[in-house]
């Protein structure tokens, strides 16, 4: 149990570490999203390809299981799309916003409203239409 506690406030400290980069830096406005969406500014698209080069490094070399692929189902296309669209209209994924709260911009708090109706949709729907096996990555 206190291990747990441990992890948690380990994965907080380092996440508000990277908010606070992320603001700092400027990838918590909404210019600059707008810029990497229309290939205006790569500078923001390859510092994201570079994160996920560096996480992916980290999950092979520090993790105990690796994976060895998921099984990928109907539902993994059209929640793609949706979550890249809803980044672009909103100028956040879900950890943009917090960092938007974090320097001062109240709109953002609509963009985290859409998130939790996301996610609760996606939860009914789920149960009640689609019964997709989230595995390891349920919300």
């Amino acid at each position: 149990m206190i291990q747990r506690y441990r992890i948690h406030l380990l994965v907080g400290f380092f996440g508000g570490a990277l908010g606070f980069s992320l603001g700092m830096i400027g990838f918590g406005d909404f210019g600059e999203l707008n810029r990497m969406f229309t290939f205006q500014d790569l500078r923001m698209f390859f510092t994201f390809a570079g994160g996920v080069a560096l996480a992916g490094a980290g999950f092979l070399l520090f993790t105990k299981d690796r994976p060895k692929g998921a099984p990928i189902h109907r539902g993994v296309v059209p929640g793609a799309v949706l979550f890249g669209a809803g980044w672009a209209i909103s100028g956040g994924c879900p950890s943009i916003p917090i960092v938007q709260l974090g320097t001062g911009y109240l709109p953002a708090a609509v963009t985290m409203v859409g998130i939790g109706v996301g996610m609760r949709g996606y939860r009914v729907m789920n149960a009640r239409y689609f019964h997709f096996d989230s595995g390891a990555c349920s919300v």
